[in-house]
């Protein structure tokens, strides 16, 4: 099994990879590697964790012009493709088919051995996350029922490069936080395999969830520059967990108005900016609370909470579980 990315642009060689037979080593359960490399990017670097039947490749990129990266494969998968910021475009070479991502996109693609071409946007924060899976592993957790399951079912069995759904969905916070955890975890071996692979489905288990309960899609596009500033509230967002603001506030610290941040940031995530602040808070103090094992009064300051009785309520309500009740199970 071999992946190799080149540059068009710089004729230079980024990684040659070759895998062992279903991504399974024969001295470890579980493998990493680590890339970087100034002839693409002004900063960055790509990871890759690989076991059997699965392969995970991350990372972030500082691109200081439009990249193009030749891509070729010598196996068939099942790409669980996150585009966390950035705009990535790919075009298949044997059938000529176009794969587009935008910021806070995703989908689920069946791509055979094939070459093709990726242009990356010229960007400051470009970030990726894809799960590549084999189709024996991806096979038992195919829904079925669903024309759009079988269709994408059938193509698997021809052979045919597809997305599963026609237009790609939003990262929702879950999401993030579930990608957050298998690029922090620090088990080890078999049990970080085990985590991993948990997790692994329950991404895949949201992706198929919302794209079974999706309607016929609007696929709605905002301006460059509103995207841009939604995705600086999200930073906002994320680097102030132990803040409160409104929204005025935020929309005034992006350069925008309270209107259009409620509309545009439901657009681009899936969900309200204070939907999205508090899924990250409720996430952020069970991780305090297990990991760290801080005080229920220390973790409700750091995630906003002046009342830790109130921080307690609102953790019930998401986890179904009191702080208090979770920090005696461990």
């Amino acid at each position: 099994m071999r992946t190799r990315l080149s540059s068009e642009d710089v004729e230079a060689l980024f990684i040659e990879n070759q895998y062992p037979a279903f991504f399974q080593d024969e001295q470890a359960e579980i493998s990493e590697r680590r890339h970087t490399s100034s002839l693409f990017f002004d900063k960055g670097e790509y990871s890759e964790i690989y076991f059997k039947g699965v392969h995970i490749g991350y990372g972030h990129f500082a691109l200081r012009q439009r990249t193009l990266i030749q891509f070729e494969t010598d196996f068939e998968t099942i790409e669980m493709h996150f585009s966390l910021s950035g705009k990535t475009t790919v075009r298949t070479v044997n059938e000529n088919r176009l794969f587009e991502f935008g910021d806070n996109q995703h989908n689920i693609i069946y791509v055979s051995p094939f070459k093709g071409q990726a242009e990356w946007a010229a960007s400051s924060a470009m970030q990726i996350f894809e799960v590549n899976l084999l189709p024996e592993f991806f096979a038992p957790y195919m829904p079925g029922g669903s024309q759009r399951f079988l269709d994408f079912e059938r193509k698997i069995r021809h052979h045919e490069p597809s997305y599963l759904s026609p237009c790609n969905g939003r990262i929702t916070p879950q999401m993030r936080w579930i990608i957050h955890e298998i690029i922090h975890c620090n088990r080890t071996g078999i049990f970080k395999k085990m985590f991993i692979e948990s997790k692994v489905i329950e991404l895949l288990l949201l992706q198929l969830e919302q794209i079974n309960d999706a309607k016929r899609e609007n696929c709605h596009k905002l301006k460059k520059s509103d995207v841009d500033k939604m995705h600086a509230v999200k930073d906002l967002l994320m680097g102030n967990l132990d803040c409160t603001s409104s929204l005025v506030q935020l929309a005034h610290q992006v350069g925008t108005n309270e209107c259009t941040l409620k509309k545009g940031f439901k657009e681009v995530f899936g969900t309200t900016v204070f939907g999205f602040w508090n899924e990250m808070k409720m996430e952020h103090a069970k991780k305090l609370l297990l990991e760290e094992g801080l005080a229920i009064s220390d973790v409700s300051e750091r995630v906003g909470y002046k009342n830790p009785q109130h921080f307690s309520a609102a953790f019930k309500r998401k986890f179904g579980v009191a702080p208090k009740q979770l920090k005696q199970k461990t």
